[in-house]
Parts: structure tokens; C-alpha cells; sequence
């Protein structure tokens, strides 16, 4: 994994809480996952129980799903309001840490204000990012071998099954955070949502064999604008990446040019994540009102 490709998920990393890998964490994230379903991933925990929100599934259809994608069963985690079709859709990328109880949450969230929401397990192919414990490890393992083809390809297949379960996918969007905040950017480049919210996703890096492209490599391509919502002291991005892809914006698509960027200066990267230390209320409740009023704007409700 090339020192860029790092540079771009260590502030997530960074944003944890010291000793999250000692024998007593393990114990406790064990307890957790058994507590709560789907459970938080080992490498983020302990939680910070203060300020994490948990969104109740009364009323709503949500659980873990499957669907197939060139033969493999893709598991995703899916909410929805219980009975109701012609949904609209948006698809929720994971964290670096897979899909577990906050990004589980945060569909629960979306299938309150009437949406189908879907997070597939874009690393299953090559492992469970929730029991590691081990940060390098989860990177060296699982992170730097996921291909950019295999995570458009999943997303496709998660708006399939959408369509087959309640979802009406000529109105989808896309959200994603940090690692999944730069699959927004490059999704928004398909055709295939009318609208993305990316949440601190790194917007540069230099091109692998897995991720040829970058987001400023394809912003002037957007076929549906993007919201970005950033952190002003955010050290794994730096503001001029996020000047650097206004730039590109601006020669861009007409969707490139609607693109916008939110900068909170007083917020740092994954304010949005409420279990853990980096979260800031005031950003992460304006991002979330932002990114609602996105996706009615854009026709994605």
C-alpha cells in the first residue's frame, strides 16, 4: 500500500481511542457484538457510550440481506419502512471498518425519513473488517486489497436488489464516510445516482492497479453532483485537495459544477461517527440536515 493510499485512511484511524487493542478491549467488544447484532467493529472500540446514537428498527423492515454478484453472495445490511414500495434509495458505504453498528444505524436513520437503505459488505470477498483488532493489520489484510472495479460492481448489484425489494432506483443517491466518502465521488461518475453526499472522503492519491482513478481524476466526469462535507482540521485531508477538486469541478459536467463543498473549520476527520472521540455534534446534526436536503433537492426523496 503506497504511503498516499495510508495517508488518506490514517486520520481515521488516529481519531480512535488509545489501547483499543488490549486484552480488556477485546473482552469488552466481544460482549458488544453480542449485545448488538450486527456489533461494532474490534478496531473501534471501546465506544463512547455518551454520545452514541441508536436508531430503533420499530416500524421499520431491517436486518442483514444478501444478493449475487457475478456468482458471490454480497451481505449488506438493509432498512426500509415495513410495508411501503416506491421507496426511494440510498446507498450507504461503510467506514473503513466494514459495515457494523454505525453504519447499520445510520440506514436505520435514512429508513426513518422514508428511504430504502442499503450498506453492502464492499469487503466481503476478502474478509470481515469487524474482528480485527489490529489497525495494520486490518489495512495490510483486507483495506489495500479491495479493487475500485469490485466496489462499483457491489454497488450495482445493492441497487439491484433495491429495485427487486421496495426501491424505485430512478430516485438513488449514495452517502459514504471516509473510506466510503471517496466511493461517493467516483459512483457519482456512473450514471447511476442522481445525487451523492460524501462525508471526509480523500479526494487525491497516485494510481494502483486497484484504484486507477481518483476523485479530482474524474470530477469534471460527475454525472450527479456531490455534496462534500469536510473537516477543517481534518490531517489526513488537507484543504488544498479539497482545492484542488473545486478546481476540477469548475471545468466539469454540468453536475460537477453543482457539486458543492461544506468545510467545518472547527471539526476534524469522522465528526460524524457518534461512538467514537472524533464526533462533533454541531457538524455531524448540520451535515446530516445538509445531506437531507441534498438528496430532496436533487431528487432523491
Amino acid at each position: 500500500m503506497s504511503l498516499d493510499t495510508r495517508s488518506g485512511l490514517q486520520a481515521d484511524f488516529d481519531s480512535l481511542r488509545p489501547g483499543d487493542s488490549t486484552d480488556q478491549g477485546a473482552t469488552r467488544r466481544t460482549a458488544l457484538k453480542a449485545a448488538l447484532g450486527v456489533g461494532y467493529a474490534a478496531s473501534t472500540l471501546p465506544i463512547a457510550a455518551q454520545t452514541a446514537i441508536t436508531t430503533s428498527a420499530e416500524g421499520l423492515k431491517a436486518g442483514p440481506v444478501k444478493f449475487s454478484v457475478a456468482g458471490f453472495d454480497v451481505p449488506a445490511y438493509a432498512a426500509a419502512p415495513a410495508g411501503k414500495t416506491g421507496l426511494p434509495v440510498v446507498l450507504v458505504v461503510q467506514e473503513i471498518f466494514g459495515v457494523h453498528e454505525y453504519i447499520a444505524d445510520t440506514c436505520r436513520r435514512f429508513a426513518k425519513l422514508g428511504y430504502l437503505a442499503i450498506a453492502p459488505d464492499l469487503y466481503a470477498r476478502q474478509g470481515d473488517a469487524r474482528g480485527y483488532t489490529e489497525i495494520p493489520k486490518l489495512m495490510a489484510d483486507i483495506v489495500s486489497k479491495v479493487p475500485d472495479a469490485q466496489v462499483m460492481a457491489d454497488l450495482d448489484g445493492a441497487l439491484q436488489y433495491a429495485a427487486a425489494n421496495g426501491g424505485d432506483v430512478s430516485k438513488a443517491g449514495i452517502t459514504g464516510f471516509c473510506w466510503g466518502g471517496r466511493v461517493v465521488w467516483l459512483y457519482a461518475a456512473t450514471g447511476k445516482v442522481k445525487a451523492g453526499v460524501a462525508w471526509y472522503g480523500r479526494l487525491v492519491g497516485q494510481p494502483t492497479p486497484l484504484s486507477p482513478t481518483h476523485p479530482v481524476d474524474i470530477a469534471a466526469q460527475l454525472k450527479a453532483p456531490v455534496l462534500g462535507l469536510y473537516g477543517g482540521k481534518d490531517q489526513g485531508i488537507p484543504l488544498d485537495t479539497v482545492d484542488k477538486m473545486k478546481a476540477a469541478l469548475a471545468t466539469g459536467t454540468p453536475a460537477a459544477k453543482a457539486s458543492e463543498f461544506v468545510v467545518y473549520p472547527e471539526a476534524g476527520h469522522a465528526f460524524h461517527a457518534d461512538y467514537r472521540p472524533s464526533y462533533v455534534k454541531e457538524a455531524a446534526d448540520d451535515g446530516w440536515k445538509r445531506a437531507q436536503a441534498w438528496f430532496k433537492a436533487h431528487g432523491v426523496a
